[in-house]
């Protein structure tokens, strides 16, 4: 590899807004902040708005949408006449 033209992949924190969840990886993410971590060690802190420990997917709060009500409605509305 080539000296200096790969970014500097490092072990981050991403820490969820919503919920105050955070969880330690690897990225080449940039920035300024640092958080001090559960080891003792300080780590680069990435401020995130949504992760999986708050998203309605993961969570098991998503709504269902009733999408074989409106295909219906849609079907008789424009069926061929």
């Amino acid at each position: 590899m080539k000296p200096d033209i790969h970014p500097n992949y490092r072990q981050v924190v991403f820490q969820d807004l919503s919920s105050e969840f955070a969880f330690l990886t690897r990225s080449t993410i940039a920035t300024k902040e640092t958080i001090k971590w559960e080891d003792g060690n300080e780590y680069p802190l990435i401020k995130v708005d949504i992760s999986s420990h708050s998203h309605p997917f993961y969570t098991g709060k998503q709504k269902t949408i009733d999408a074989g009500g409106r295909v219906d409605k849609f079907r008789r509305r424009y069926a061929q006449k």
